[in-house]
């Protein structure tokens, strides 16, 4: 059986890149502002191999970009794949509130009940 070759979607490639924590929390540090290689790798507990082939999974998810100054290569923030993933988790909200909104009505009947409960007792 053949399969069709898979493209993948923007989405899910940003999705992926922000599967691993250590990429967050370069995207959450760069949210501050630029910031060199070595300021990045300094938090995490990992190689300097580890930290560059982070980076290149993000400059590949279009997440950072980073450019050539003397001999630092200072990276920066590309929030726009991330619009796409929260427009993506919005469509989600109607769920969320439609659960939340039946769990608080139960959790209202129970305490009505309890209530009850209380007064024959």
């Amino acid at each position: 059986m053949r399969y069709a070759a898979v493209t993948t979607d923007t989405l899910s490639t940003t999705l992926s890149a922000l599967a691993h924590p250590a990429r967050r929390a370069i995207l959450t540090r760069l949210a501050d502002g630029e910031a060199t290689v070595k300021e990045l790798a300094a938090p995490l507990d990992i190689s300097g191999p580890a930290v560059s082939r982070h980076l290149r999974v993000l400059e590949r998810a279009g997440l950072i970009s980073q450019r050539k100054e003397a001999q630092w290569r200072p990276c920066r923030l590309e929030a726009e794949p991330l619009a796409e993933v929260a427009e993506w988790a919005v469509g989600f909200r109607e769920a969320w509130d439609t659960s939340f909104d039946r769990l608080d009505a139960y959790l209202e009947h129970l305490k009505r009940q309890e209530e009850r409960d209380d007064d024959r007792g």
